[in-house]
């Protein structure tokens, strides 16, 4: 009887850190993990992980799970795996404070931008009417 073993490794920046995506296939049985590298790994670290530490890798959560229907179009698992991959990770209670806080600057920023334009088309107006003014008295 033939297993049929293939696995990949895809190494990434998400914005923020360095991330590798291992999936492993096994008789029709998907699986992935997901590893953070931190800052840009070498070639040589690369294999160095493989080699030492990939067998101890997760890929089924601790037991073998049967996928659920299998996609069999190539091209809808190509598809199915970029969704995946463009989903944000979960981010950290700081990390939402922050953004939080960008937002907030954002609309403030934007209010105050608004109500800057509003009183200078009030000055241009009011100076439109001087000139208008002065124009009737003969000036």
């Amino acid at each position: 009887m033939q297993t049929s073993v293939s696995s990949t490794l895809t190494v990434y920046h998400d914005g923020q850190f360095w991330v590798g995506l291992a999936e492993h296939v096994e008789d029709g049985k998907y699986g992935v993990a997901r590893i953070v590298f931190g800052a840009e790994p070498s070639d040589g670290e690369i294999l160095q992980f493989v080699v030492g530490k990939w067998e101890k890798l997760s890929f089924f959560g601790g037991k073998p799970t049967e996928a659920s229907k299998p996609a069999r179009n190539p091209k809808r698992r190509a598809r199915e795996a970029a969704k995946a991959l463009k989903q944000p990770a979960m981010s950290t209670k700081a990390q939402q404070a922050l953004a939080n806080q960008r937002e907030a600057m954002k609309r403030e920023s934007a209010h105050a931008k608004s109500r800057r334009h509003a009183e200078e088309a009030e000055a241009r107006f009011e100076q439109r009417k001087l000139k208008r003014k002065q124009k009737h008295r003969g000036h």
